[in-house]
């Protein structure tokens, strides 16, 4: 008998960057994130800052390579994005450009009923932003998938 899963109370993004003071700046400008507080070792190395991000806490700091925990390397595509549910995604993707990212995909309407966009930002990670622009059920969902990797939506 296996014992019972664990109890999780909380799931928190946690990305190391090249520049962790430039980060937090364009985390605030882009996307209003607003700093909870940071721990700074002695030599001005941030070890680690939460940044709230609407009702979502980012964790992130300096990358440590003696440890093995590193930035992404330049536009390296990762197996991970973030995905902000936002109110306006056009919005939200101007914003970000204008703070320095790259857009990757342009605000689009996707079959399962959101608009969104990707966008990667200077410290190399990626971010999906999107709205809901109708409501749909895993049911409808499913079908318009189908009809499109078919080739018939």
């Amino acid at each position: 008998m296996s014992p019972p899963p664990p109890v999780i109370h909380e799931v928190f993004a946690y990305l190391r960057v090249k520049g962790a003071a430039q980060a937090i700046a364009f985390y605030a400008q882009a996307f209003g994130a607003v700093e909870r507080f940071r721990l700074v070792e002695p030599d001005g190395r941030i070890g680690h800052v939460e940044l709230q991000l609407g009702p979502t806490v980012l964790m992130l700091s300096e990358e440590y390579p003696e440890y093995g925990l590193l930035a992404p390397l330049g536009d390296t595509v990762l197996g991970a994005s973030i995905h902000l549910h936002v109110d306006d995604c056009d919005a939200c993707a101007a914003r970000a450009v204008a703070a320095g990212a790259t857009m990757e995909m342009t605000p689009t309407d996707q079959f399962y009923g959101e608009r969104s966009c990707r966008v990667r930002d200077p410290f190399g990670h990626q971010w999906l932003l999107g709205h809901e622009i109708e409501k749909l059920d895993p049911d409808e969902m499913q079908r318009r998938y189908t009809a499109l990797m078919q080739g018939t939506a």
